[in-house]
This record gives structure tokens, sequence and C-alpha cells, in this order.
């Protein structure tokens, strides 16, 4: 919590780099293809500051956030949801009170199983039967692209640190980035499906082409959004969906799936 609270500003990671942007179109038009129309009741659990609360709003959504983190309860009170202190494995919402559910957060931060399985089970008991859960999960290879993208992977020390994290799909939170599990986009699958929720499938939210973004802007210091090697990239994400070996390229995760009606 500490990296939330203190280190950085989750506020602007989706809106300042162009990887980051990435994320947030791609996030916005894969969840756009599955939401039910507005106004429907949506529960964004770990929504952070309100970056995706901000834009669900403006569609004409109903959206009540709740974030362990009280520096982003705070910041998401601007966004127009209702908001809430709490944790995404203990709900205070009524059963079946919610049209959508979305953890886009807390499943990355949640280390053990049993925790993310509760997550899943808290999601699914607010939600009304046939409606939507969309859950994210840190890519199991995101490190390995991220750190070849900052230049460094060749250093010892870095090669350890994430060998480690592609041996165990875990990060200590000892340096630089918070606690975090990693998962794999089958396993990402199974936990959403052994909880209940069926059609469930999974999408690369980036693609295969965002650390390209990310080194480019690295190392030259000017920004790539809106350029068109952006455009390039959001179109290769799009284009990498029918092709599940090509998950394994992508940053970031998003499993739909839906409770039984």
């Amino acid at each position: 919590m500490t990296f939330y609270a203190e280190t950085t500003n989750e506020d602007e990671r989706l809106t300042v780099s162009a990887d980051g942007r990435l994320e947030l179109v791609r996030t916005q038009e894969l969840l756009r293809r599955f939401l039910p129309p507005a106004p429907a009741r949506i529960l964004d659990v770990g929504g952070g500051p309100g970056v995706h609360a901000r834009w669900l709003i403006e569609d004409g959504y109903t959206v009540h956030l709740v974030d362990p983190i009280p520096r982003h309860v705070e910041q998401a009170k601007h966004t127009g949801a209702t908001v809430e202190l709490g944790d995404a494995r203990h709900l205070t919402a009524e059963d079946a009170s919610y049209d959508v559910v979305l953890l886009l957060g807390p499943l990355y931060h949640l280390l053990e199983r049993a925790d993310r399985d509760q997550a899943l089970a808290e999601a699914y008991r607010v939600l009304k039967p046939g409606t939507l859960i969309g859950a994210a999960g840190i890519n199991k290879y995101a490190s390995l692209f991220e750190h070849t993208a900052f230049a460094h992977l060749h250093r010892e020390p870095v090669q350890k640190s994430i060998g480690k994290i592609l041996a165990t799909q875990r990060h200590d939170g000892k340096k630089a980035f918070t606690a975090a599990y990693f998962h794999g986009a089958e396993q990402l699958r199974d936990e959403v499906a052994a909880a209940g929720f069926t059609e469930a499938e999974v999408f690369g939210i980036e693609g295969p082409a965002w650390s390209l973004l990310a080194a480019t802007e690295r190392h030259t210091g000017q920004s790539l959004i809106g350029s068109e090697m952006f455009e390039s990239a959001l179109t290769a994400a799009r284009m990498a969906e029918p092709y599940p070996e090509l998950l394994a390229a992508s940053s970031h995760l998003l499993a739909v799936g839906h409770r039984p009606g």
C-alpha cells in the first residue's frame, strides 16, 4: 500500500506515457464491447483514483468505487462516482445489487490464490444473475519485456530479479514496484471460471508492441501519444486478438465472464 499511498501517482499512470495510454484506450474499447447499456450500475473494485470511473460516468453509467488506499478514495471523489474505503475480499454491497463488477487491480495485488478466489467470490455475490465481470491481471512475462525496454536487463542484479518473477510469478515489493502476482492467460481464465463465471475469455490489453512504445519514449525523451507508432501499436493489439499465443506478449490481461442468469 505504501507504493500507492506515497511513491507513485496512479492518477497519471494511464495518461502520461504512451504505453499507459495504450492500456487505457484498449481497456475502454474492450469493456465497451461487453458492458450493458447505460445507466447500468457498476462496482469499480480497486478503482484507484478513478481513472476508469471517470470515463464510465461520462458514458452514462452509475459507478461506485471501492479502494483500500485513502489517498485514492479522496482523489476519486472528483470523478462523480460514489466512493468507499474497502477491500475486494470483503465488499459491503448487498447480494445481486450490481450489473457489472470491475476488478482492474485487485487480482494482481493479492498474491495468494485463496485471496484472489475470495475477491472473485465477492464479485460473484454482488452481481445480478446474467451480468458481467471484468478482471485484469499483469502478464507473467511483462517484466521481461519492460526491463528490456529499459535497457538494463543484461545487468546481473536485474536478471536475477526478473528471473525470480518469471519462476515464481511474484514480486516481493522490496524494490521499485509493490508486491504483485503475475498471471498466465490460461490461469487467469481458469481462476475466473472456477469462481462460477461462464463464457470466460481473456484478452491481451496492450498487445505485442507496447514495449516498443516504452523503449522509444524512454530513450528519445519524446512522447509518442497520438503518433503513428502509437496508432500502429494500437492496431497490433487489435490484430493480435484472434491469436491466443500472442497473449503472452501483452503487459496486462483482461478476463471477462458472466454470472449465470
